[in-house]
């Protein structure tokens, strides 16, 4: 197959950038990998729409994938009930009537920094972030699309640097395959000074939150200020007690899920199973204050709650698509393909940039970090041992690698969360964002040429 496997996802990026369809584009790229699926083992092509609806069929059933989707509808419906109940407008006037958030400058900081707090899973730090600061943007007059970018920029950056959670022990159990000089946890942890495209991610962030100073697409989208939900009236505001309540209640019982399913250890628990249930908790108690406020009755918040899944079924599509796509690549060996890019005869110093730029390409060609991660730390740690590198550069690269796809494909299900929590089209958090991450990571691979040259 090799070369034909990296056409399906140049599929994806075309047809987003040349008809600005999301979904569109994602089923055309499943369809063809499907189709090349079969001409490879000289099927019936004709079996292609056949086969592309069990793709689906079988990404549904997966219990990983069905928790995300259905996590995904409920998010719609805790923003309706926070929203509709009045809570959100009295959380926004509350946090700029107490000087809290009374200049844009501190509007963004604090939505950054409750990303980071919330580290222990990457789309629950952009769900917390995204829902607590939609109301103090709009208030302040910066666009959706700037907040999309904040989130999901400090998010997976976050993640792999605070590894007390399910990206740290996900990693440690493919490193611990390997016969390394040290422990897999101390190399592990020996990354985060290295891991140059996380740090220089959370610094831009800061920057443009610091500056108050946007460049490129992210400029024009700021003069429009569009969001997807403009055309909802806001209720007035009541008790930012119906917000602040089962916003608490998601994230504190999302660290007390990820102890349960990890029987008694944070690290090792399910991050699907933990983010799925603790939004279904805030959700009952959002449902609840609704009807306490006497805001609706029993049936009229049922509707709300349908209502916010509707507005969000599009995102939730996508999010569905571009995990099928990501399973039928792996099929088809995409990812295998461009890792082999790398060889082996490279020089030294340039092992290591080759390791990241691998990193992204595969990560952003097929929407997942962790796949990425599975891929290429096979090949890393191997490159270790017999060509004597330092295990936390080499690891470091491949992580950061891993992360810049996680957070700016648009195959990526953090980038469609990250849209759908803040409110924007996915299309316009993808062309806000890219240069920032491009610019990132130019920067990153000559940093690692650098370090490279001094360490090896």
């Amino acid at each position: 197959m090799d070369w034909l496997s990296i056409i399906p996802p140049l599929v994806a990026i075309t047809v987003v950038l040349w008809k600005k369809e999301v979904i569109l584009a994602l089923l055309l790229a499943i369809v063809s990998s499907e189709a090349l699926l079969l001409l490879n083992a000289s099927n019936n092509i004709l079996l292609t729409p056949i086969n592309t609806i069990e793709r689906m069929v079988s990404t549904i059933a997966s219990a990983g994938t069905s928790r995300i989707l259905l996590f995904s509808l409920l998010v719609g419906a805790l923003l309706a009930f926070m929203r509709d109940s009045g809570g959100v407008a009295a959380f926004v006037n509350k946090l700029v009537n107490s000087g809290i958030a009374k200049t844009k400058r501190r509007a963004g900081g604090i939505t950054m920094l409750t990303g980071i707090a919330v580290f222990i899973e990457s789309n629950l730090s952009v769900l917390t972030a995204g829902i607590m600061a939609r109301g103090l943007f709009d208030r302040f007059k910066m666009s959706r699309a700037r907040l999309a970018y904040i989130i999901d920029s400090t998010s997976a950056p976050v993640c792999i640097l605070i590894l007390l959670n399910g990206w740290g022990a996900y990693v440690l159990g493919l490193l611990d395959a390997y016969e390394l000089n040290d422990n897999s946890f101390i190399i592990l942890w020996s990354t985060i000074p290295y891991n140059i495209y996380a740090w220089l991610t959370l610094a831009i962030v800061a920057y443009t939150i610091i500056s108050d100073k946007v460049h490129g697409p992210l400029k024009e989208a700021e003069q429009k200020l569009e969001r997807l939900d403009s055309h909802i009236e806001i209720p007035a505001p009541t008790k930012s007690r119906y917000m602040l309540l089962p916003l608490a209640t998601m994230i504190i019982s999302m660290f007390a899920f990820m102890v349960w399913t990890g029987d008694g250890k944070l690290t090792e628990g399910s991050g699907s199973k933990s983010v799925l249930y603790a939004t279904f908790l805030a959700c009952i108690v959002g449902f609840s204050l609704i009807i306490l406020s006497k805001r609706s009755n029993t049936q009229g918040a049922f509707k709300i709650g349908f209502s916010g899944m509707n507005e969000l079924l599009p995102l939730v599509t996508i999010v569905m698509l571009s995990i099928a796509l990501g399973a039928s690549l792996k099929v088809l060996g995409t990812g295998l393909f461009v890792s082999g890019l790398v060889g082996e005869y490279l020089p030294f110093i340039l092992v290591v940039p080759a390791l990241f730029v691998a990193g992204a390409i595969i990560s952003f060609t097929t929407g997942t970090s962790w796949g990425t991660f599975a891929i290429l730390i096979p090949i890393g740690m191997p490159l270790v041992s017999a060509l004597g590198l330092p295990p936390e550069l080499v690891l470091a690269a491949i992580l950061g690698g891993g992360i810049f796809g996680d957070h700016c494909s648009p195959i990526s299900d953090t980038t469609a969360v990250s849209s759908l929590a803040a409110g924007v089209d996915l299309l316009t958090h993808v062309k806000t964002q890219l240069p920032y991450a491009l610019a990132t990571g130019a920067v990153t691979i000559v940093a690692y040429i650098v370090i490279s040259m001094a360490l090896i």
